[in-house]
């Protein structure tokens, strides 16, 4: 899937922008027994909501699918997925549950100061191998493949351990994150650029964005999106294209396709179903606004290898400039 349109806007309101709230500032209190932190939690759970932090995160899903949100990317994950957050990123992973179902021990976090990493680079000269892989982090960095593969069994391994081992199995873990292949890692963001959004443009796509999450496999009315914007619907359509780069019905598109993708993949269900799932109640013009997203039908993108589909998977909301 081709990435929205680039346009800029303060990074502290990137989280309102994608839910309709801030992002919360997570106070990680530190241990004066440890240089690092390592937990694991089930999801829900009160700790994985849209947040930042200064310090870098290194984190791993272990089980479900469901969406992340990186800067002001959207995107799809599943059991296996491996990302490194820079200092400051906004970040959520969000899984798909059912009714009052739990995921335990979900996630396996790594957490740690640029402070702490900075200060081993300053007395170990050879560790400064690892800037450009600090600095891309600050874009995030989703990884594939056997990187990912690995990247989990030296997470666990973090987690298993104690004392000098904790710490030879982090820095085994970010020297396999800088030394991987091109095709293994992907950088998710664009850079943060200066503000030059109005305050009505951003308010029209904090409303939008959230009424569309909230409603993606039901009707979707640009009335209702401008109601909760409280602008008139041709104040609210000029504002939100104005802002994101995109018309409503553009933005609604590109994330009901991301939805299609993710079902095509994973699942077993019919086309049919899809498109029903998906928001579309019309087969023919499911299959004609997918093929304009993805240059290909349902089906043939269906058939495809995993290593030939298109990046169908991010979905930036255009908030951010090159």
């Amino acid at each position: 899937m081709n990435p929205l349109p680039p346009k800029t806007l303060q990074p502290e309101k990137i989280a309102q922008n994608l839910l309709g709230k801030p992002a919360a500032l997570e106070v990680i209190p530190p241990n004066p027994f440890h240089s690092f932190r390592y937990f694991s939690h089930d999801f829900p759970a009160e700790i994985a909501r849209w947040q930042y932090h200064p310090e870098y995160e290194i984190h791993l899903i272990r089980e479900g699918t469901g969406s992340y949100l990186i800067g002001d990317v959207i995107g799809t994950f599943e059991a296996g997925h491996v990302a490194f957050i820079g200092s400051g990123l906004p970040h959520d992973w969000m899984s798909n549950l059912q009714p009052g179902q739990v995921i335990k021990n979900r996630d396996g976090v790594i957490q740690f100061l640029p402070e702490f990493i900075n200060g081993l680079m300053e007395s170990m000269p050879e560790l400064r191998d690892l800037k450009d892989l600090l600095k891309e982090s600050g874009r995030g960095i989703i990884y594939s493949g056997k990187t990912a593969k690995r990247a989990a069994e030296e997470i666990e391994a973090v987690g298993a351990s104690s004392g000098t081992r904790r710490i030879l199995h982090l820095l085994a873990l970010l020297v396999l994150f800088a030394e991987a292949p091109k095709k293994e890692k992907q950088l998710i963001t664009k850079q943060w650029f200066t503000p030059n959004a109005s305050d009505e443009g951003i308010s029209a796509v904090e409303s939008g964005v959230k009424y569309i999450f909230d409603n993606l496999t039901s009707n979707i009315r640009m009335s209702e999106a401008a109601k909760l914007a409280h602008m008139s619907e041709p104040t609210f359509s000029k504002y939100f294209k104005k802002a994101s780069g995109l018309t409503f019905s553009e933005m609604v598109r590109k994330m009901r396709i991301a939805h299609a993708c993710r079902m095509l993949e994973d699942t077993n269900e019919t086309i049919s179903s899809i498109c029903a799932a998906s928001g579309y109640t019309n087969l023919a013009n499911f299959n004609r606004q997918f093929l304009a997203e993805m240059d290909m039908t349902p089906s043939a993108y269906r058939s495809l290898d995993d290593q030939k589909r298109p990046e169908k998977k991010i979905l930036s909301l255009g908030l951010i400039g090159n």
